[in-house]
């Protein structure tokens, strides 16, 4: 019996993919296929998983279609009544995998679940993607609990208990499928960065809810696809973030979101000019360009994410942190979650 399916995009890094194979298969749960989506790999890593890993299923893509794609090629091919997503670059507590499936067994109005996410190469760090559980403000800038932009926390156990999140990590989250056949697949033109939170948001229009369960524990290398400082990753980000908010909030919320995040935008390109950071101000002017030159998709998806939507932006803003992160980092000083005031 198939309980869980483990969709794992890979483009390339055979080292890191053996490592992740091999901690998945000392996991102690046994009701679960793994399904490798090969983005076009270019090393010899699908020759190496055919010998050592026989009982994984390999999905040929003919290009990279990204995260999103490869995510998107497993779900169709997935068996089992949960998927988790699950980067390559990971390894895993043996018994990882049971609280995640027992959450969504016992709690029918939970359509996502994350473990608690460590640092590869700090063992009792929290991660940069995800830490202990992924959370947004109301302008659309990410954080998460034991990481408030590049400020990330030593785990202390602080925050092992299970909370409501508003967006599980693509870093690894397992998802009812039932839930994702009403919201819809992942958004491919993102390629990668903001995708699960774009998806997250489609639940929450649609009333369903995310949690973060630390029982659950993994290890991630953050930044092994692209690395930190890239163009491209900061590119991505900012594109598929503003392309995020236009489609998830109501045109009535949009009226007063979209002047004060350009204005945040505004200041945190003057700020990149100060740091020299010539990078960050040109990925900003491409997102914003880009934005222009495909409106028409941005109306069709914001179309078709309002007509999904359940409850009010009112609602949703409940699981949202009310004032911008990066003033509140930055200008107020507060760089851990427990500083937060959140109600």
């Amino acid at each position: 019996m198939i309980k869980v399916s483990v969709i794992i995009p890979h483009y390339k890094g055979r080292a890191i993919l053996q490592a992740c194979l091999q901690s998945l298969t000392a996991s102690t749960f046994l009701e679960k296929e793994i399904l490798l989506v090969d983005n076009g790999t270019i090393d010899d890593s699908l020759e190496m998983v055919t010998k050592e890993f026989p009982h994984v299923r390999i999905l040929q893509n003919e290009k990279n279609l990204g995260f999103a794609g490869g995510c998107n090629r497993g779900i169709y091919a997935a068996h089992g009544e949960y998927l988790l997503f699950l980067n390559n670059d990971t390894i895993h507590d043996p018994g990882w995998i049971e609280p995640l499936v027992e959450w969504l067994d016992t709690h029918p109005e939970t359509a996502s679940v994350m473990p608690k996410i460590l640092s590869y190469s700090r063992r009792d760090w929290f991660d940069y993607s995800g830490a202990a559980g992924g959370l947004l403000d109301y302008y659309g800038y990410p954080f998460a609990r034991g990481r408030l932009l590049d400020y990330i926390e030593q785990d202390h156990g602080q925050y092992n208990n299970p909370i409501e999140i508003f967006w599980s990590s693509g870093t690894a989250f397992m998802m009812r499928k039932k839930a994702l056949e009403e919201s819809g697949v992942f958004d491919e033109t993102f390629f990668a960065h903001m995708e699960e939170i774009d998806l997250h948001w489609r639940l929450h229009l649609l009333n369903w809810k995310a949690f973060c369960i630390p029982a659950s524990i993994i290890w991630h290398h953050s930044g092994w696809t692209l690395p930190p400082n890239s163009y491209r990753k900061k590119y991505l980000n900012h594109r598929n973030n503003l392309i995020m908010l236009l489609a998830n909030y109501s045109y009535l919320s949009l009226l007063w979101i979209i002047p004060a995040r350009f204005l945040l935008d505004v200041m945190s390109g003057g700020f990149a000019l100060l740091q020299g950071d010539f990078k960050r101000i040109g990925a900003l002017v491409a997102a914003y360009f880009w934005l222009l030159i495909h409106i028409p998709y941005l109306v069709k998806k914001h179309q078709k994410h309002q007509s999904l939507r359940r409850v009010s932006d009112a609602k949703i803003h409940r699981i949202m942190f009310k004032y911008p992160i990066p003033l509140t980092v930055y200008l107020f000083r507060k760089k851990r979650y427990s500083d937060l005031k959140l109600s």
